[in-house]
């Protein structure tokens, strides 16, 4: 089992900044992909970045102001956010996946809401 813990969620106004991290603890072994999702009020979940083997991928609609990280040391995985807009309004959630006899497994974290507004 791998457990997922976010923070650092919060209400910021538009134009702000904020960091969410996700500490993850368990089987961490074999979790080389990892990634966060939002999913604003009564829309469906979506993938916002992810990073897996060095490489970092996102959403449409947050490249140049989310930044995804990790610190191995640390077993952490990070989403800096810059330039925050009201639609980045919604709760979002850690995930880590690894293989496990040749089959992807998903592991989500509880979530943290983020609001953006005036």
């Amino acid at each position: 089992q791998v457990q997922l813990m976010e923070s650092g969620g919060g209400l910021v106004q538009p134009g702000g900044s904020l960091r969410l991290s996700c500490a993850a603890s368990g089987s961490i072994v074999g979790t080389n992909t990892m990634g966060w999702y939002r999913q604003p009020p009564g829309k469906e979940r979506e993938l916002v970045a992810v990073v897996s083997g060095g490489t970092t991928n996102y959403a449409d609609s947050v490249k140049g102001r989310f930044t995804i990280s990790r610190d191995n040391a640390k077993n952490t995985v990070y989403l800096q956010m810059n330039s925050l807009k009201p639609e980045d309004t919604a709760v979002y959630y850690c995930n880590a996946r690894k293989i496990v006899n040749l089959r992807p497994l998903d592991y989500w974290g509880q979530g943290t809401q983020v609001t953006v507004s005036s």
